[in-house]
């Protein structure tokens, strides 16, 4: 629809399949929906490990389970819409669906990057000065940090939805993805939008790119403490503490490096790409995070055989 028959707030929005696969979108779904259920599934399974296991009332599993929670929290924001599109056939999305979605999204993902860096932080602090762990991150101390990136993630994306709504939009707007994402809302308006563009900038410098720093620059003072220690027995045993953290670092910001890429190559030139890039970038980590922590920590492994092991009845 032209920019001539605009609206504010009561503009209608397309979801956007994978082009030149409409005709197959049941057969491509198949595996989309089997992540996102895998995803809840194991997600919920590390929730309820750490919330019925002593042994895992470390800050660390804390800082775990608010991660499992937020990729729970990113599944329900974004999988509701996948089946609409293609399982239903239903492509329409009116502004405020949209709003509310888009704010989720990218809140749920700042609370990820948040928690990952607070993560990033724990295995510092556990490598530099292990005698002084506990009385650091204290159970207290665990709240308040969580606290403090949930907070920030409800107030960096609050103006956002609240500035769309001044905005003219077409009467109907095709969307770029599955799901609604700011700066595709923002591409889309048809009045003057540089209030939206500098509010989403200041948000993503606030939170992913701030975060992406202070975890590099944590893993380095990591490092180089590492490397001070005399063992190379020890400085293996010391990295090998860090492995899970770092793989599931590399899980969040790889999908969303290469989608960049790919937006600054021509996303016009592979759109079907660009879609399934998307995707890998909201829905792989969610699915790969429990699998990376059940594979990689023993406590979790343990926690996990003792669920499924039958208890013992004492006959005596």
């Amino acid at each position: 629809m032209s920019c001539n028959t605009s609206t504010s707030g009561h503009s209608t929005f397309l979801l956007t399949g994978f082009p030149g696969l409409e005709a197959s979108h049941h057969w491509v779904s198949i595996p989309i929906n089997l992540i996102c259920v895998v995803s809840i599934l194991g997600n919920s399974i590390i929730l309820f490990l750490i919330r019925t296991d002593p042994a895992l009332y470390e800050p660390m599993y804390i800082f775990l389970s608010i991660l499992a929670a937020s990729d729970l929290g990113l599944c329900a924001s974004t999988f509701p819409t996948m089946v609409q599109l293609f399982w239903l056939g239903a492509h329409e999305l009116p502004f405020d669906l949209c709003a509310a979605q888009m704010f989720f999204i990218h809140a749920f993902t700042y609370v990820e990057s948040g928690i990952l860096l607070a993560m990033a932080f724990d295995r510092f602090i556990a490598i530099q000065d292990p005698l002084h762990y506990v009385t650091i991150l204290t159970p207290s101390a665990v709240v308040k940090v969580g606290t403090a990136i949930l907070v920030r993630a409800v107030l960096l994306n609050l103006p956002a939805p609240i500035l769309l709504r001044r905005l003219l939009f077409p009467q109907i707007s095709v969307l770029s993805h599955c799901y609604c994402l700011h700066c595709d809302l923002v591409g889309l308006a048809c009045s003057d939008t540089w209030i939206n563009s500098l509010v989403g900038l200041v948000s993503i410098l606030l939170s992913l790119c701030l975060d992406s720093s202070l975890i590099m620059l944590s893993y380095t003072l990591i490092l180089r403490t590492v490397l001070g220690i005399a063992s190379p027995g020890e400085q293996l045993k010391a990295l090998t503490t860090c492995v899970s953290h770092l793989c599931i670092v590399l899980i969040f910001y790889l999908p969303k490096l290469g989608l960049s890429v790919l937006h600054q190559v021509e996303k016009h030139s592979y759109p079907a790409l660009a879609v399934l890039m998307a995707n890998m970038h909201f829905l792989v980590p969610p699915f790969m995070n429990p699998i990376v922590y059940c594979i990689k920590s023993k406590q979790i492994r343990q926690s996990l055989l003792k669920l499924f092991q039958p208890k013992r009845v004492d006959v005596s």
